[in-house]
């Protein structure tokens, strides 16, 4: 799931200073789930504006839309009838969905409300956790299903390093180690063996490979 949070509302006030009539864009989907720009979201913040805006006696229109994604053209396709209606787009979805609005609306100002943040998990209500970088190159079966780019503070390969203690990160007392939660799971898989591999320094290229990655299924196209 990829978290977010909301920008500040000042920072998007002075975002929206120059215009009168805004699409505000949530999405159905990651930022629905984090509470960050759903429906819900998308009320909430439409009436921030419309308060602010009558507060210093300006006008404003806003026009509230929630798309089931913000990521698929499909989707995104389906505010083409009147995105020109408005001035600018405010889009409540994650990096991804912010920019690939613009891309289908080039001749739209496109503005973030969203802070995208990581790619992680629900661990109760209300609290998400880092798990993945989207770093292109899993080793997670050495290491017992614990990811040690995303959850060692220093994204070692081969740890734990010297400053940990009582399975505690030395950067964040409150964090657990990364490699002692990748022992203790080894351990239990009994799969200790797995530790003693070297794990060579990543090829980092198999993350960007010089530019924006790509996903190809030739089965699934349709040209």
């Amino acid at each position: 799931m990829i978290v977010g949070n909301r920008k500040p509302l000042e920072e998007i006030l002075q975002l929206v200073k120059p215009y009168k009539k805004i699409l505000l864009l949530g999405c159905r989907e990651c930022i629905t789930v984090c509470a960050a720009g759903g429906e819900r979201e998308v009320g909430v913040l439409a009436s921030e504006l419309k308060l602010s805006r009558a507060k210093d006696g300006g006008e404003i229109e806003v026009k509230e839309h929630t798309l089931e994604r913000q990521c698929d053209y499909e989707y995104v396709d389906q505010i083409k009838p009147f995105v020109d209606d408005y001035e600018v787009v405010v889009s409540m979805a994650c990096g991804a969905g912010i920019q690939y609005v613009a891309e289908k609306y080039p001749h739209k100002i496109v503005l973030p409300a969203i802070n995208t943040t990581f790619l992680g998990v629900t661990l109760e209500q209300g609290l998400w956790a880092e798990r993945c970088q989207g770093c292109g190159e899993c080793i997670l079966h050495l290491t017992g299903g614990v990811c040690p780019v995303a959850r060692c503070a220093k994204s070692l390969f081969n740890g734990p390093c010297g400053g940990s203690a009582d399975g505690k990160c030395e950067v964040n007392k409150d964090t657990d180690c990364a490699w002692q939660l990748i022992i203790n799971r080894l351990k239990e898989l009994g799969q200790l063996e797995n530790y003693e591999q070297i794990i060579p320094a990543k090829d980092w290229s198999t993350a960007r490979d010089g530019g924006p990655r790509t996903r190809v299924r030739e089965d699934l196209r349709l040209t």
